[in-house]
């Protein structure tokens, strides 16, 4: 392996551990907060890539349709709930700008020239049709099971893995999709020409990592947010809804997921099932924080690519089994750091 190698692989495993970073930091967030294991994260990757991609190629994404139908389902139960106790204006206007939503984002997606637009406005109605199916999908799934032991809460998840990677096979088709890069410039280091989506991936996720610790360090929602994490109870004792920091977790799970898809969908062909895979690699990396360090994690997570990319070059049949073999010594010492109930006992 000479110096022109390793600062390929090098940039390959720094995407990569970026991507991994940000799904990292969103398990962590998700579980920190809401105590749930967010196994369907990858699926918001995939989505995101591949409406990116029906854009581009000028179809109207058929994801519109599943946001249609889950908010008609929210709608109705919220309706059942006014009608039930007690009628309020608010929560009546709120219901109508959720179905108002859904039919404004059918209309523009069905009278558009989608191929035509600027990318920003693909990635802007990308992220609007995503975006709000995290919110909907913790209050359909989750939310009744809020104070579920955490088995039930990965049950779930791990069941709404398996029914969103079939509607992704419903809704995409099994062939993959490649995305049109955000730029074709590239920039030269030495003998090594850098890639400008490489670059694009990494300042994206080196600015969402970085907002994500201001906004969760320095403001109210953030402070409200981790006040959640630490006690739930205590939480709702002064004032802080639980329902408000599930549903703002799942809003920032499938941002982050969908704004991953778009990053890395033109640099690799992705399919309606590929989500899993690269969402269990941010978890190697979350499990190497203890999920519980968000620097921790993020670092692990950029590890992780670094060592998915050089074995790549030396074992590539194995580097599947490198990668999720890094799981098995922090496990191990995890294990014989913590105490126990029955030590404690």
């Amino acid at each position: 392996m000479n110096f022109q190698i390793a600062t390929l692989l090098g940039q390959d495993g720094l995407t990569n551990g970026a991507i991994y970073a940000l799904l990292a930091l969103s398990i962590l967030l998700v579980f920190t907060v809401t105590r749930i294991l967010l196994i369907p994260l990858g699926e918001f990757v995939t989505f995101g890539a591949l409406t990116m991609a029906a854009m581009q190629m000028g179809k109207a994404p058929k994801l519109e349709w599943l946001l249609l139908g889950l908010v008609l389902i929210d709608c109705a139960l919220d309706l059942y709930q006014q009608i039930k106790h007690h009628i309020d204006r608010n929560k009546m206007k709120k219901i109508a700008l959720k179905l108002g939503y859904a039919f404004v984002m059918i209309g523009l997606l069905n009278n558009l020239s989608l191929a035509e637009i600027p990318m920003a406005c693909q990635v802007l109605l990308t992220l609007c049709l995503i975006v709000p199916l995290g919110p909907i999908m913790y209050r359909l799934f989750f939310q009744p099971l809020a104070d579920a032991p955490a088995l039930v809460l990965l049950i779930v998840s791990i069941a709404l893995h398996v029914a969103m990677v079939g509607v992704g096979l419903l809704l995409f088709g099994p062939e993959g999709a490649r995305t049109q890069p955000f730029s074709d410039t590239g920039f030269r280091l030495g003998t090594v020409m850098l890639k400008s989506q490489t670059l694009w991936v990494i300042l994206v996720s080196i600015f969402l990592i970085v907002t994500l610790f201001i906004a969760f360090e320095r403001t109210l929602y953030g402070k409200a947010l981790r006040a959640t994490a630490v006690n739930r109870m205590g939480a709702r004792l002064q004032g802080i809804s639980p329902v408000f920091a599930g549903k703002a977790t799942f809003a920032l799970a499938a941002f982050i997921g969908s704004a991953s898809g778009i990053l890395i969908a033109p640099i690799t062909t992705l399919y309606y099932d590929s989500g899993f895979i690269i969402s269990l690699k941010g978890f190697v990396g979350a499990i190497i924080g203890g999920l519980v360090s968000y620097p921790i994690a993020a670092i692990g997570a950029v590890a992780v690519g670094m060592i998915e990319a050089f074995s790549m070059f030396w074992a590539s049949n194995y580097k599947e089994i490198i990668v999720f073999t890094l799981i098995i010594p922090f496990l191990i010492w995890r294990s014989m750091n913590s105490h126990h109930v029955e030590d404690d006992e």
